[in-house]
């Protein structure tokens, strides 16, 4: 029997600190060779296009509200433009000196989402507010009471329609969406197969073809002098497409939960309804948070393309701006980059509240 020596091995190096924004830069930016390489280049060719951006943006930029001014020569970016069509491009054909409606009504909205979206008013009185609200901005936006013109809803336009069509397909499209999640994995065949069809149907075409439909064909079908404003048909067109996506978001949530919970909801006595309520429902939505959120943001941002049926929202309010003033027409580049502004701003806060509302529904699981 031999005896065996013992032989110690060597320290291994200190594992890299990743805390801070040097452990950060250290871990994300110049972890590997080929990680440090692409940092280097791509770090390069902003440093190189950065500041080219900026001068053309913010330094030899041009403010004032004067096209002759932009065409002098080494001028940069011609922002006049904002400053001269902001009013158009915000409010559309909106008529011009009744433009405070549609910003009072517009606020309102806003207010009314950051409530919605404050945990402190979680309550059943928002119902009441949202009707409230709901009925103030048709009431701003339609006149015709409290002596208040009357504006046809083809007249309206800009930021103003870009939040009520996105906000009110939202929340109706969400309902709609979890009916048809349950629904296709309903036990009854009829049921099933009608959700199934819904979904395959309307995910088969895209959304431009929805809203010709609906404010093209749907009207021919209609009794002889029987009309639906085309407003409300849009809004029906992207309601029902966006309820089509997110009915596969929840679903794929639904399919995520152990079958043994239902199994045990079962054996406790809870009815189909009290499963779905209490155990099935709260953990499905929430891991599907993130999905949820990017289809709200993709509904945000399809909202462009009422402008085929003449709806002339953000963007199209952009285009008739510019395209009915021959000498701000070459300066679209700034326009669509302010409206991208404004997208971004709308689109930027939805991801973080996301994540937010992702961190609140995951305490549970955090270790």
């Amino acid at each position: 029997m031999t005896a065996e020596t013992f032989q110690s091995i060597e320290a291994r190096p200190l594992p890299l600190k990743t805390e801070g924004v040097i452990g950060w830069i250290r871990a994300n930016l110049f972890g590997d060779l080929i990680t440090s390489i692409m940092t280097i280049v791509i770090g390069g060719a902003l440093l190189y296009v950065i500041p080219q951006f900026l001068g053309w943006a913010l330094l030899r930029a041009s403010w004032i509200p004067n096209f002759d001014a932009c065409r002098v020569d080494g001028v940069g970016a011609c922002w006049g433009v904002v400053a001269a069509k902001y009013r158009l491009i915000l409010f559309g054909r909106y008529p011009f000196e009744e433009q405070w409606r549609p910003l009072i009504a517009t606020c309102l909205m806003l207010a009314l989402l950051v409530m919605s979206c404050t945990r402190a008013f979680w309550r059943a009185w928002m119902l009441i507010v949202w009707a409230l609200v709901l009925s103030l901005f048709f009431a701003l936006m339609y006149g015709n009471v409290a002596g208040l013109s009357k504006v046809e809803t083809d007249r309206w336009g800009g930021l103003p329609l870009t939040i009520l069509l996105s906000t009110l397909s939202m929340v109706s499209a969400f309902p709609i969406a979890l009916l048809v999640a349950l629904g296709r994995r309903s036990n009854l065949p009829a049921i099933r197969t009608f959700c199934t069809i819904y979904v395959e149907l309307i995910r088969g075409v895209p959304l431009i073809s929805v809203l010709f439909m609906a404010s093209f064909m749907f009207p021919l079908f209609m009794p002889q002098g029987f009309t639906i404003d085309v407003l409300i048909r849009v809004l029906v067109g992207i309601t029902l497409f966006s309820a089509a996506y997110m009915a596969e978001i929840i679903r794929g949530g639904l399919q995520a939960i152990p079958k043994g919970q239902i199994e045990a909801a079962a054996t406790l006595g809870l009815s189909y309804w009290q499963t779905q309520r209490k155990i099935v429902l709260p953990q499905a939505l929430a891991m599907v948070v993130p999905s949820i959120m990017n289809s709200f943001i993709a509904t945000f941002m399809d909202t462009s393309l009422v402008t085929i049926v003449s709806l002339y929202e953000l963007t199209g309010a952009m285009s008739m701006a510019l395209n009915s003033d021959s000498d701000w027409r070459p300066f679209k580049i700034e326009g669509y980059l302010f409206i991208a502004l404004i997208y971004f701003a709308f689109c930027f806060t939805m991801s973080r509240y996301s994540i937010w509302v992702e961190q609140h529904v995951n305490k549970g699981k955090a270790r």
